[in-house]
């Protein structure tokens, strides 16, 4: 065969094989459009699928960047990196950052979850500290079965040599949540000096992840995730916290705002706040489109597939879980896309 030929046939085939895939998988041919996501690394082993499945279903590929959800606001407000959807891990980060300096327009809560203490039974052995779980508190057998944790937990945290991994609360709402975990426990175990005690035992890791069981005893993270750990290790156990301390009632916002916050440096954009300050709240997954988003349509359209049924399935299989239908503040809800209004449903106020 001449060269010529080969060469020509070679080039068809190229042009045709992005559409002789999609038929052999079922999926829409590729196209120019983009989705462009910053979201809070937790909702990773739920937005990987559903990211699959929206290309799939629209030839739209599609640009995710998980990260600290502080981090990502500044990321695409001062950094000026374009974005169409922010999800981050505290829903209170779109309405207290994002929405004052004119980047957002409303706030879609769509996922919860809660704190827990997370800890290596083997660790915990090896170093002869006291048991984690509640007398007469059910086996380890998540997500079903998972026990409480002792009353005096916050006693073995802060006994000589124990280190508690944490992570930059000016970054990431799961770093920052551990400190006002321990603002919340002060206050419910009656403790004035027990926030400050619980922060001396806290490292921060470098750049090379700090192991569990090994560079850290304990770890205060989203139970979604330590599920996920448990499972592919049958060393890792956790303990849930009383809800007044791991922030899972819905019904416990206000009073969680009023026992607990931290000051958090502004945006650094034109107009934005130089400080902000976030209250304590139930753990909780936000959403919006950014006023400038460079492919509107296309958000909405995820956005469509996240609230929907098919969204719901895939974050109960893998975390956090779904509110379905997800919430919505009465303001916020006149300014959100026609498409989307069936989804959603307007949201209580919060109780004291």
């Amino acid at each position: 065969m001449r060269l010529e030929k080969r060469l020509s046939l070679w080039l068809s085939a190229s042009f045709l094989a992005p559409a002789a895939f999609a038929q052999s998988t079922g999926c829409v041919p590729m196209t120019s459009q983009q989705l462009i996501i910053y979201r809070a690394g937790s909702l990773t082993r739920a937005f990987n699928p559903l990211v699959t499945k929206f290309t799939c279903a629209t030839g739209i590929q599609v640009k995710d960047n998980p990260m600290g959800s502080v981090d990502a606001a500044r990321q695409i407000t001062a950094g000026g990196k374009p974005c169409d959807l922010y999800a981050p891990a505290d829903y209170l980060d779109i309405d207290l950052l994002l929405k004052p300096a004119g980047y957002a327009g409303f706030n879609i809560v769509f996922a919860q979850g809660r704190m827990v203490l997370l800890y290596s039974a083997s660790s915990l052995a090896e170093k002869k500290l006291p048991p984690l779980v509640a007398s007469g508190s059910p086996r380890f057998g998540p997500p079903a079965s998972v026990p409480n944790a002792v009353e005096n937990w916050y006693e073995v945290l802060t006994m000589p040599g124990v280190v508690i991994g944490g992570g930059h609360p000016y970054l990431d709402p799961g770093a920052y949540r551990l400190d006002l975990i321990f603002q919340l426990a002060a206050d419910y175990y009656k403790k004035p000096l027990l926030h400050n005690n619980l922060l001396q035992h806290v490292t921060i890791p470098g750049p090379v992840r700090a192991a569990l069981g090994k560079q850290i005893d304990f770890q205060f993270i989203y139970e979604h995730n330590a599920r996920a750990m448990a499972a592919e290790n049958p060393d890792i156990r956790y303990v849930n916290l009383p809800p007044k301390i791991g922030m899972s009632d819905p019904d416990m916002d206000g009073w969680y705002g009023q026992h607990a916050w931290i000051v958090l440096p502004g945006l650094g954009s034109p107009g934005a706040a130089r400080t902000v300050t976030i209250p304590a709240a139930r753990v909780a997954w936000g959403i919006t489109i950014l006023k400038n988003a460079p492919n509107h349509a296309a958000a909405v359209r995820f956005l469509e597939l996240l609230l929907g049924p098919d969204g719901a399935a895939v974050l109960q299989a893998n975390g956090p879980l779904p509110i379905s239908p997800a919430m919505i503040s009465s303001s916020d809800y006149k300014q959100l896309p026609k498409a989307l209004l069936p989804l959603v449903r307007q949201k209580p106020a919060s109780k004291p």
